[in-house]
């Protein structure tokens, strides 16, 4: 029984661990973003022309994208969080059983067990 306890505590702190990851990724890619538009605004784009003017665009939309989608996870995380008590396994949103703490530490943000994400991915 201390096994698994031991075992919760690991799978509590791979998502603090996540949590604490994806805030720093959000941090540099803020950083990187606005370099990226401090940089583009320096200059007066001339996109007919620069060869480099779609390199900015491009360069802007995918850091963008990658913070989007960097804030979501941490919503995501901060939403187990909340649900979660530390030390007790989590429980699957569809069936109720607990999920695997091997599941919550390679997807720390999961919601649903294995069986259960494997049932919605064959609906979609």
């Amino acid at each position: 029984m201390g096994e698994e306890r031991d075992e919760t505590l690991d799978v509590d702190e791979a998502v603090r661990a996540e949590r604490e990851r994806i805030a720093l990724q959000i941090a540099d890619l803020t950083e990187e973003l606005g370099a990226i538009v401090e940089s583009a605004a320096a200059t007066v784009p001339d996109d007919e022309h620069d060869a480099e003017g779609s390199t900015v665009g491009f360069e802007r939309a995918r850091v963008s994208a990658l913070l989007d989608g960097a804030v979501r996870h941490l919503a995501e995380l901060d939403a187990v969080v909340a649900r979660s008590t530390p030390g007790e396994r989590r429980r699957c949103e569809e069936c109720g059983r607990p999920i695997a703490d091997e599941r919550v530490a390679a997807l720390p943000a999961t919601r649903l067990c294995a069986d259960c994400a494997m049932r919605r991915a064959s609906r979609a």
